[in-house]
C-alpha cells in the first residue's frame, strides 16, 4: 500500500472517529481519555527503560510517595561537574537508559547469586540432616544393644533369684550352667540335658520359648549351645506327642530301642557319618521316607546330646588342670590316660566301625523289614565294637566327676570371687587386720607366757619397771579429690586433680586396762614447726603406753552423720573423723 492509499484511508477513518466522538456519552469520553493518557504513560515509561514490575506506578499511586515519578530525575550538579551538562535532552535519555539496563543487569546478577547461595544453604542444610540421621541411626543401634544387654542382665539377675529361694526353672539352671563356663571353679557337674529329666510337656514348651528369648538377647553368643538344647527340647515334644492316645507311630517300640542301642555313646564324628548315610538313604527310591526322616530326627538329638556330653567333659578336665596348676602339682602325665587315649582314637574312627544303612525291601512292613536291614548291616556287632569305647567314656566322665566332688568336700576356703561380685551390704574384711585379730585371739588363748611377756618380746625390750605395753592398732588415711571451682575449672574426670586428705580412722585395742572404768582419750595440739599439721595423742591407763600420729590439721565434722565416731566398746577404741570442706560464699 502506497503513502497516498494510507493518507487515503486515514482521511476515511476521520469522519468516523468524528461521529463516535460527538455520539459518545460523558462516561464513555472519560474512560477513553484515560486510556489513552495510560498508554501514553506507558509508552513514556518503556522508552526510560522500566520494566514491567514498575510499570503500574503512577506520579499519584506509587510506593515511594513521588509525585514527579513519571519525570527523569536530572542530577545538574553532578553533569556539571563531570562536564555533561551541555548533552541534549536526547544524548542524556539514552545514557540513563544505557544505566538503567546496567542496573538492571547487575540486580540480575545478584539475584542469580542469591538464589545459588540459597540452594548451596539447602545442600549443606540436606547433608547435614544426613549425617545427623547416619548419628541418630548409629545411636539407635547402639541402644538397642544396651537393650538386649540389659534384658539379658534381668534375665540371669531372675534367673539367680529364683535358683536363690529354691523355685528354679530348667531355663535358670541352663543359663547357670553356660555362665558358669566362663567362670574359674564353678563347673557343673553334670550335663546340661540331665536338667530336662521328669518336665512334662507344657514345661517343655515353656523351656523352648525361654531358649528362643535366650537365643535372642544373646546376639549369638553361645548360639550352638541354645541350639543343641532346643533339638533335644523339639525331639522330647515329639516323644510326647507320640505317645499321645491315637497317634500313630512311625516306629515300633522294638525297632525303637534298638536304634537307641544303635545311637547311644557315640561320639559327635561317628554320628555325622550315620546322618550323611542316612540322608543319602532318603534321596533313594524305594524305600519308606517317614521312618527315615523319623529316624534323623531321633538322630539330631542324639548328636546335640553327644556335643554337649562333650562340652561338659572338656570343661571338666579344664577344671581339673586349673586345680592341679592351683595345687602346684606338676603333670608329669596326662590327666586322663584313659581319656586321651580314647580321645585319639574317637578323633581317627576307621571307616569300617561306621554303621552302614541298608535298604528295606518291603514296603508293606516298615517294621519287619527294619529288622531286617539291621540283621543284614550287622549294626549290632558293628555296635558291640563300640560297647568299649561308650565304657571309656563313662569311666571317664565318672573319673572326672569323682576328682572334683573330693577336691570340693576337702575344700575349707571360699571360693574366690571377684570384687565387683559382691552382694550389697555384705562386711569385708582386710586381711591384714584380721590375720592381726587372729594372732591376738591365739596370744591370749596361750597360758605359757603372759601377756607382758610376748608384747615386750615384739618389743625387744624386757619385762620391768617404766616399760608400757605397745596396742594392736589399725589406721588408715581416706584420701579424695575436691571438686571446688578452681579444680572445675582447671581439670576435669579424665585429668583429676590432686587428692587431698579427707579424713581418718583409728581402731586401738585395749585389752588389758587395769582400770576399766576411765576410758581412753584423745587430744590434739598443732606441730610446732609446721601449723599445717597437728599431733594425735592417745592415752591410756596402765599398762599401755601414750601413742601418737601427726596428722593435717584441719576443722573436724562433729556430726555422726558425716562419719563421725568416738567410742570405746569391747576393748577397743574407734575414732572415725573427716574434715570441713569449705565453699566459696559471696
Amino acid at each position: 500500500m502506497s503513502h497516498k492509499s494510507k493518507k487515503h484511508s486515514h482521511h476515511d477513518k476521520e469522519p468516523e472517529k468524528s461521529l463516535l466522538k460527538s455520539l459518545e456519552t460523558p462516561e464513555e469520553k472519560r474512560l477513553r481519555r484515560f486510556i489513552k493518557k495510560e498508554q501514553k504513560e506507558r509508552k513514556l515509561k518503556e522508552e526510560m527503560g522500566w520494566d514491567d514490575e514498575y510499570m503500574g506506578y503512577t506520579n499519584t499511586d506509587n510506593p515511594f510517595g513521588d509525585t514527579n515519578l513519571l519525570n527523569g530525575f536530572v542530577w545538574k550538579k553532578k553533569l556539571e561537574k563531570e562536564g555533561l551538562h551541555k548533552l541534549s535532552k536526547n544524548e542524556m535519555e539514552r545514557r540513563n537508559k544505557q544505566k538503567l539496563e546496567q542496573n538492571k543487569n547487575e540486580l540480575e546478577k545478584v539475584k542469580l547469586r542469591r538464589m545459588q547461595r540459597e540452594k548451596e544453604r539447602e545442600m549443606r542444610e540436606e547433608e547435614l540432616t544426613r549425617i545427623q540421621r547416619q548419628k541418630e541411626a548409629a545411636q539407635f543401634s547402639e541402644w538397642e544393644k544396651q537393650e538386649d544387654s540389659f534384658h539379658l542382665k534381668q534375665a540371669k539377675l531372675r534367673s539367680k533369684i529364683r535358683i536363690e529361694e529354691g523355685r528354679a526353672k530348667p531355663i535358670d539352671l541352663l543359663a547357670r550352667y553356660i555362665s558358669s563356663e566362663e567362670e574359674d571353679f564353678n563347673v557343673e557337674m553334670h550335663e546340661p540335658y540331665i536338667y530336662l529329666n521328669g518336665l512334662k510337656r507344657e514345661d517343655l514348651e515353656d523351656l523352648q520359648e525361654d531358649i528362643k528369648v535366650y537365643k535372642s538377647i544373646e546376639n549369638g553368643k553361645n548360639y550352638d549351645y541354645w541350639k543343641d538344647l532346643e533339638i533335644i527340647v523339639d525331639d522330647e515334644i515329639h516323644k510326647f506327642c507320640d505317645n499321645s492316645d491315637g497317634h500313630r507311630e512311625s516306629i515300633n517300640t522294638a525297632v525303637s530301642s534298638e536304634i537307641v542301642s544303635i545311637f547311644k555313646g557315640k561320639t559327635p564324628k561317628q554320628l555325622q557319618a550315620m546322618y550323611r548315610q542316612i540322608k543319602k538313604k532318603t534321596t533313594e527310591e524305594g524305600v519308606d521316607i517317614s521312618y527315615w526322616e523319623t529316624l534323623l530326627s531321633r538322630l539330631n538329638a542324639y548328636m546335640a546330646r553327644a556335643r554337649l556330653r562333650e562340652r561338659h567333659e572338656e570343661n571338666l578336665r579344664n577344671k581339673l588342670f586349673k586345680l592341679k596348676e592351683e595345687q602346684g602339682v606338676q603333670q608329669a602325665t596326662p590327666l586322663f590316660p584313659c581319656v586321651s587315649g580314647n580321645k585319639l582314637a574317637t578323633e581317627m574312627p576307621s571307616t569300617s566301625a561306621e554303621p552302614e544303612v541298608k535298604e528295606t525291601t518291603n514296603d508293606d512292613s516298615p517294621v519287619a523289614s527294619t529288622s531286617k536291614e539291621h540283621e543284614e548291616s550287622n549294626v549290632p556287632s558293628e555296635n558291640n565294637k563300640h560297647i568299649e569305647e561308650t565304657t571309656n567314656n563313662e569311666k571317664q566322665s565318672e573319673t572326672v566327676k569323682h576328682v572334683v566332688e573330693v577336691y570340693d568336700s576337702g575344700r575349707y576356703s571360699p571360693v574366690l570371687i571377684k570384687y565387683s561380685k559382691v552382694e550389697p551390704g555384705v562386711i569385708l574384711t582386710d586381711p591384714l587386720e584380721d590375720t592381726a585379730k587372729l594372732e591376738y585371739m591365739q596370744q591370749s588363748l596361750t597360758k605359757r607366757q603372759t601377756y607382758t611377756d610376748l608384747l615386750t618380746a615384739e618389743k625387744g625390750k624386757k619385762p620391768g619397771k617404766g616399760n608400757g605395753f605397745l596396742m594392736k592398732l589399725f589406721w588408715c588415711r581416706k584420701k579424695g579429690f575436691e571438686w571446688n571451682k578452681y579444680n572445675q575449672t582447671h581439670y576435669d574426670i579424665e585429668n583429676p586433680p590432686p587428692k587431698i586428705v579427707q579424713g581418718y580412722k583409728f581402731n586401738i585395742f585395749y585389752p588389758d586396762l587395769i582400770d576399766k572404768s576411765k576410758t581412753p582419750e584423745y587430744s590434739l595440739s598443732p606441730c610446732d614447726d609446721n601449723k599445717d599439721f597437728a599431733i594425735l595423742k592417745f592415752k591410756a591407763g596402765p599398762p599401755y603406753e601414750t601413742i601418737a600420729f601427726k596428722i593435717v590439721n584441719r576443722e573436724w565434722e562433729y556430726s555422726y552423720k558425716r562419719g563421725f565416731r568416738c567410742q570405746f566398746h569391747n576393748n577397743i577404741f574407734q575414732l572415725y573423723f573427716h574434715f570441713k570442706r569449705y565453699r566459696y560464699r559471696r
